[in-house]
């Protein structure tokens, strides 16, 4: 054998070289490859968690636990068009992320994705040690044998909200709340589900930019100004050698049924399956376009989970009636787990694997 390979060494030589260029090609379509586009594919091998045994769902979030009888929205793996998207590697993301910090910023869109993340690696492998501890706004998961921190920041509008002697006051150019996202690895931010709410529900009394106060304006014209200001903290503030930032994208939401051209169908409630093919039937919500025009004039690199489009497909993956109100309420907005969010994290896992 030591005979046969001295004598046909450079053949040797030359078959390495094709492995070797094969394995670069495979790595370049998968980092090409646009995930934003398939479709979803029922896979008896998901979910990837068991949501019963994660310790750690929270209410509004834990369907089958609020008594949801249906289990089909639990099968399906996300398939894009050109490539295939690799199962979640908990014990690989845990490697990676030896030792270094993770931080969800926004509202319970994020903290619906930080819950699917944090099942994820809680599951990655049996006997992992935890903990889980709140102070504030700030929840911290740390996986110990690996010293990894998946935290959260609710900050539902990423720019302040203050009271102050005239009421509550959102200050679109004006961001406080960022000292607490200093010296992450990674970054994962959202806004938008706030920003229509009006009347009991809105959580501020007064707009400010500069030194004008106002009691309304056009609610896309403040979501553009505050993303402006979050840009703006991006610049200043990261170092793209140490941190890597990403914005969820628009979390989309299933309340009109005549959105998807589903007859009888009002809402997401009742609904048990995706809908088919890769293109949703409805427009994009326009926070879409409002965000990706913000996300351009950063000079610092940040990478957009485009997640809208193929989230909009699942109008079966939200809570409905089995979430935080039970019967009560419709929720229609937020995302069961096991669910949609594990998708959003397998992408994120696969952004960090293959791209540069």
């Amino acid at each position: 054998m030591a005979f046969w390979v001295g004598c046909n060494f450079p053949l040797l030589l030359l078959l390495l070289l094709n492995i070797v260029i094969v394995l670069a090609n495979v790595h370049k379509c998968l980092a090409e490859c646009d995930l934003y586009q398939g479709s979803w594919m029922r896979d008896p091998s998901y979910p990837l968690y068991n949501a019963t045994t994660c310790p750690f769902i929270e209410k509004e979030f834990n369907c089958q636990k609020n008594g949801r009888p249906d289990l089909d929205y639990l099968h399906y793996r996300w398939q894009p068009t050109g490539c295939n998207l690799e199962r979640f590697d908990g014990v690989g993301f845990l490697k990676k992320f030896k030792g270094k910090k993770i931080m969800f910023v926004g509202d319970s869109l994020v903290r619906d994705q930080w819950q699917s993340l944090t099942c994820l690696l809680y599951n990655a492998r049996p006997n992992l040690e935890y903990t889980l501890t709140r102070s504030g706004m700030i929840s911290t998961f740390i996986i110990k044998e690996y010293g990894v921190k998946v935290m959260l920041d609710r900050n539902v509008f990423l720019v302040d909200n203050v009271r102050e002697s005239k009421g509550r006051i959102l200050k679109l150019d004006s961001i406080n709340d960022g000292k607490n996202w200093m010296g992450m690895d990674m970054l994962i931010f959202d806004t938008w589900h706030w920003w229509n709410y009006r009347g009991a529900h809105q959580p501020w009394d007064y707009i400010q930019v500069g030194d004008q106060v106002m009691k309304d304006m056009d609610r896309t014209a403040a979501f553009e100004k505050a993303l402006a200001t979050w840009g703006s903290w991006v610049d200043t503030n990261v170092n793209p050698s140490k941190t890597r930032v990403f914005f969820q994208g628009i979390s989309p939401n299933h309340y009109r049924g005549s959105e998807w051209n589903e007859r009888g169908a009002n809402t997401c409630q009742g609904q048990m399956t995706p809908l088919s093919g890769s293109k949703y039937p409805g427009a994009l919500p326009p926070a879409v376009a409002v965000l990706k025009r913000a996300l351009s004039k950063i000079k610092k690199p940040v990478t957009l989970l485009d997640i809208t489009a193929l989230s909009l497909l699942r109008k079966d993956g939200h809570p409905s009636i089995y979430g935080n109100s039970g019967a009560k309420g419709l929720d229609c907005t937020h995302w069961c787990l096991a669910g949609v969010p594990d998708t959003w994290n397998e992408i994120l896992y696969h952004l960090i694997s293959y791209e540069k």
